[in-house]
């Protein structure tokens, strides 16, 4: 989709693609996405008094209608329909869909219920599950450097249950749906394009969403136009606020190199870290500064350990080669 319409002008004016600026727009791409991203929690408080269920089964629904605007405007319809008629592609995507709405209910819900510090610790392991899931299930070997990485963060997990006294199952649900969900949209390549695979994933989980309008309707009653104008606008804005950092992640993922894409996939915790521990004021007692510093130790080697590796396979460093 991306390339379709990034590079129709330059082929026909027949001039060829500089690799250095489609790396820094891809950059600029993945940057934007990950900040869109930090800033979330903050927009989900403002809809209250929406609670979690219903705002994610609103966010599966309107997001469905963004992604049907967008493949009329691209022309995307021939590609969807193509996706439809390969049973695999489709098993795939209904996957995926399962995941991102653990992933999605999971989040709101944390960040409604003051947990917001929570969500940064699951994304700040998510590299760390991305990790480990390379070693289940494709049958990667790891560097030294990298099972020291793992044996840390799973010290750091420790600290935290022992020390602060709960089981990080937010922290832990959010990085393992991602990853997991990461490693299937990987399985489907170029196949399922970024707005295909959002439309698919959503369209799969309408029957969720509905039946939860329907139960919290009857129950406590639907917030949808209940609470003014302001709300009602900000509410139907949910689905283009959850599409265009995917689409934004989508357009930066395939220009720049994964190393750049692990690095900047530290921004989205890093804000909503600040976020929940300054601005909303949320607890950090001893114990999770000592676990959240183990977490961030570990990185640190992950991330040293693939600069290095990749310098040593390209014979050049893939953040040099962005900036």
């Amino acid at each position: 989709m991306t390339r379709n319409l990034h590079s129709a002008p330059a082929e026909a004016s027949g001039s060829a693609v500089d690799p250095a600026r489609e790396r820094a727009i891809g950059g600029v791409y993945a940057f934007s996405a990950y900040f869109l991203w930090g800033f979330l929690p903050l927009y989900f408080l403002l809809l209250a008094p929406t609670g979690p269920w219903e705002l994610v089964a609103w966010r599966i629904l309107l997001s469905l209608a963004f992604c049907a605007i967008l493949l009329t405007v691209l022309r995307g319809w021939g590609r969807l329909a193509a996706i439809m008629r390969q049973p695999r592609l489709l098993l795939g995507t209904a996957a995926a869909g399962a995941l991102i709405y653990v992933n999605w209910q999971v989040f709101i819900l944390a960040a409604l219920t003051g947990h917001v510090i929570e969500t940064s610790l699951g994304y700040f392991i998510n590299p760390i599950v991305t990790v480990v899931l390379g070693v289940l299930v494709l049958r990667e070997r790891l560097r030294a450097t990298q099972w020291i990485a793992l044996a840390i963060a799973a010290i750091a997990v420790g600290v935290i249950v022992v020390g602060y006294g709960a089981f990080p199952w937010i922290a832990l649900s959010l990085a393992f749906s991602f990853g997991t969900y990461g490693l299937i949209k990987k399985r489907l390549g170029p196949a399922v394009d970024a707005v295909s695979g959002l439309t698919l994933e959503t369209f799969w989980l309408v029957p969720v969403a509905t039946v939860v309008l329907i139960v919290v309707g009857s129950t406590t009653g639907l917030t949808f136009g209940a609470g003014g104008p302001w709300h009602a606008v900000l509410l139907s804005l949910v689905g283009v606020v959850t599409a265009i950092p995917l689409l934004l992640f989508a357009a930066g993922a395939r220009r720049v190199p994964l190393t750049v894409i692990g690095l900047l996939q530290f921004v989205a915790p890093i804000l909503q870290f600040i976020i929940g521990a300054w601005l909303l004021g949320e607890p950090m007692p001893l114990e999770r500064w000592i676990g959240f510093g183990l977490v961030w130790l570990a990185l640190v080697v992950l991330t040293v350990d693939s600069l290095i590796f990749a310098r040593r396979a390209r014979g050049v460093s893939d953040v040099g080669e962005l900036t």
